[in-house]
């Protein structure tokens, strides 16, 4: 049960920074970034932030240094709109889960257009 606080609160955080990080002005900060993954503390003291980004890992970083600069903005503006009773120390982290998952994905294509071809063949 003390665990569906935590989560929503996560979620709150995970939805409200997906909008903050398109007010970011750092030029590091790719505008193709998004929030893959938010992990809160129990007592709400660090947030562990998984972003990735469109154009691959190497941009992630980049987008990781530019939101470490930015970190006190955006646990401000999250701490305005969440009325939070403490706001939690931002940690970011570069995920290159959607790069993996678009690589899956043209394989899986690809597999599935050789197998139709071999069989227009026979």
């Amino acid at each position: 049960m003390p665990g569906f606080k935590n989560d929503r609160m996560a979620e709150d955080i995970h939805r409200e920074l997906t909008d903050i990080l398109r007010l970011v002005k750092d030029p590091r900060v790719s505008p193709l970034l998004s929030v893959v993954r938010v992990e809160l503390a129990r007592d709400g003291s660090h947030c562990k932030i998984y972003v990735s980004s469109l154009n691959g890992i190497e941009d992630a970083r980049e987008s990781v240094k530019g939101l470490r600069s930015a970190a006190g903005f955006v646990r401000r503006e999250l701490f305005t709109r969440l009325k939070m009773r403490k706001s939690p120390e931002l940690h970011f982290v570069a995920d290159d889960s959607i790069a993996r998952g678009a690589e899956v994905t043209r394989k899986l294509g690809d597999l599935t257009f050789s197998e139709t071809t071999e069989e227009e063949d026979e």
